[in-house]
This record gives C-alpha cells, sequence and structure tokens, in this order.
C-alpha cells in the first residue's frame, strides 16, 4: 500500500497519483510512452532486501520480474474473467496447499517498540476476518518475536517495521515468494495521523499473502491496470478489500471484506 505515488500504469500510458494509503488527485495524464528505464526509476528499490516494489504494494524480487510486469501493464490490455481475483499464470493458481494454509505462522518483530502492541492487535483483528471466511489459520507464534527478521526459518512469514520514509504504507507477499521477501512489512507512516486504519491495511496485505491480486487490474475498473496474471473466482467487486478507492474503487479505508470477497476466499480455500 503506497501513500503517495505509485508506477501504476494505466492504458494511456500515464502515472496514478496514487495507490494505496493517501488522498493526492490523479496527476495528468503523460501521452509519452514510458520507457523500462523510467518505471524502474519510479519504482521504489528496499535496500536491504532488493526487493522492487511497484503498483502500489507489489513485490518483485528481480529486475526481470519487474520488467515483465512493466511491459503487460504497457500493452493496458485487461481481459475479462470473474473475480476476486487470485494470482495465476501459465494456468496454475498461486497459493498454499490445503495442509499449508492450516499453518501460517508468523511473528511480530518487537523492534515496533511502542507500537508493538498496536500491530499485535491490528494483525489479531485482521487474520480473523480471512479466517471466518475460508479454511485456514494463522499462527501467531510469540517465542520468535524477539528474533523477527527475514532469516527466521521457525515461522512462514514476519511482521516487521521498516522506514522507507513514506514510499508504502506497508506491503506483502505472495505465497510462492522466497523466504527472504516473505515479510509483511509496515513503515512508520502506518502509525502517523491520517494514515488509513491499520487493520485495514493488514486486511488488505493479508490478502495479498493468501494470493490474491488487486481487484482493479480487471478491465471494469476502468483504471490501475497491472497485467492478466490472475483468475477471477467471483463476479467483479468495485468494493473489494482488494481494490484500491482512487482507482474506481467504491469501497473506503476502512478496507474490509466483502461478500464476495468471502466468497472468493471460500473458493480458493474451501
Amino acid at each position: 500500500m503506497l501513500k503517495f505515488r505509485s508506477m501504476a500504469l494505466l492504458a494511456g500510458v500515464s502515472l496514478l497519483g496514487t495507490a494505496c494509503g493517501g488522498s493526492e488527485a490523479q496527476s495528468p495524464k503523460d501521452t509519452r510512452e514510458m520507457s523500462f528505464d523510467e518505471f524502474r526509476q519510479l519504482a521504489y528499490q528496499e535496500p536491504e532486501t532488493g526487493v522492487f516494489i511497484a503498483f502500489g504494494d507489489q513485490a518483485y524480487e528481480s529486475e526481470a520480474l519487474l520488467r515483465d510486469a512493466f511491459e503487460q501493464a504497457k500493452s493496458g490490455v485487461a481481459t475479462t474473467q470473474d473475480g476476486l481475483a487470485v494470482y495465476s499464470t501459465r494456468g496454475k493458481d498461486i497459493k498454499w496447499t490445503a495442509s499449508e494454509a492450516l499453518n501460517l505462522t508468523y511473528c511480530v518483530s518487537t523492534g515496533f517498540g511502542g507500537n508493538y502492541s498496536k500491530v499485535v492487535s491490528a494483525m489479531n483483528t485482521a487474520v480473523s476476518a480471512w479466517e471466518g471466511a475460508a479454511r485456514i489459520n494463522f499462527i501467531h507464534v510469540t517465542a520468535q518475536d524477539p528474533n523477527c527478521n527475514a532469516r527466521n526459518g521457525n515461522v512462514v512469514f514476519d511482521v516487521s517495521p521498516v522506514n522507507v520514509g513514506g514510499q508504502y504504507l506497508a506491503r506483502a507477499f505472495f505465497p510462492n515468494s522466497s523466504r527472504r521477501s516473505r515479510n509483511v512489512l509496515i513503515d512508520n507512516s502506518s502509525f502517523s495521523a491520517g494514515a488509513p486504519g491499520l487493520d485495514g491495511i493488514l486486511r488488505h496485505e493479508l490478502g495479498h499473502t493468501l494470493g490474491f491480486r488487486h481487484e482493479h487490474t480487471r478491465p471494469e475498473a476502468g483504471a490501475c491496470f497491472e497485467d492478466n496474471n490472475w483468475r477471477g473466482l467471483t463476479p467483479y467487486d468495485s468494493s473489494s478489500v482488494m481494490h484500491y478507492p482512487q482507482c474506481n474503487g467504491t469501497n473506503t479505508w476502512s478496507l474490509t471484506l466483502t461478500t464476495l470477497d468471502k466468497q472468493g476466499a471460500a473458493i480458493l480455500y474451501p
């Protein structure tokens, strides 16, 4: 979830004024075609992990993957499918197995300091929303919290603080990510006045950890197309927790699960 400015390429190709977490108005369209080098410059590369962040909160572990995403977004052609949209490529859904989905262990870094209890509480609320919709089980392994980082192999993923100066509010990962990228990173800006509620931010990010894509990559949104690496599970939902409000979404920054979100989660994890 990006706080101020995203790299989302519209059919134009143009830049979206904001991605997830801000209220900045959409910038004027640039009719000049963007090059990959320009797109790469706009993408944020995390100094510690080397991961590229584009389209608000999408993580790409290599420049090759970032380039592939750019080429698809540049085409500006979305295919009509049903959603909630699960990450799907080469005919295969990117999801956890039935047994893995029931053992999604995580730690919350004590490095959050005074915000630690807020993060624990927000995670509890967010995981409960998804657990109530599908056959999944997130498990907070509190014993790993003092050593909670991307090198901790005792948990599936870590929830850790990051200071990226508001480049994004938070970012997550997909089920096929390597362990070094299986983090839910929360920027300091998420705790500032005026930021969306942390519960909603984490409900959105946990959707990605389960394999769900941004709902606004669907053609019905009419904006913010990313790529066609997804498969629809339910009818298009402009109010989805996975839909950015400023991408023609009809939801709010509370980012709650809709009836269709719950139906899609139950289909993917019955």
